[in-house]
């Protein structure tokens, strides 16, 4: 299968859900879907098409709205689903049903950008610390890392 045959089947099935579809280098597609057609194009992609590897999912604030890619391969080609997501109302659904190995990378979303991923099995935090401080999203552009007090063992009061 080759990349041509991927995105005319892609436009074939999934009709007007596309919003875009590129294919910048060879075996490397890009997927643009709304994020009410995420679990459509991953369901799409899996069964009819065999992407059965998510490699990862990444996010990029874009200041005003997150981007979301969901990063799958097989053996022909790489292929991102993107969607975007307002940054006032960071909701999306989770892929678990579909993709059970994406719960890590929903989890990370969840603690980096603060993005509130609906469904997930696990909500938990998993990569910061128990005693976090809420509402700090490190990923985010308007965060602010403030460096804790120095403290010098056997030093001044």
């Amino acid at each position: 299968m080759n990349d041509q045959m991927v995105i005319d089947k892609a436009r074939e099935s999934l009709k007007d859900k596309v919003m875009e579809l590129t294919n910048p280098a060879p075996r490397r597609l890009f997927l643009k879907v709304r994020v009410e057609d995420l679990l459509t194009a991953v369901s799409w992609l899996k069964e009819e098409m065999g992407f059965t590897h998510l490699a990862t999912i990444s996010g990029v604030d874009l200041g005003q709205s997150f981007e979301l890619l969901y990063h799958f391969a097989n053996n022909f080609t790489c292929l991102t689903i993107r969607t975007e997501i307002p940054r006032d109302n960071p909701h999306l659904p989770s892929i678990c049903e579909l993709i059970p190995g994406a719960i890590l990378y929903e989890r990370e979303l969840q603690d980096m950008f603060g993005i509130v991923v609906d469904g997930i099995p696990d909500p938990r935090p998993l990569v910061l610390p128990d005693d976090w401080p809420a509402g700090n999203f490190p990923l985010r552009k308007d965060w602010k890392y403030e460096r804790p007090p120095e403290v010098i063992p056997g030093g001044k009061k």
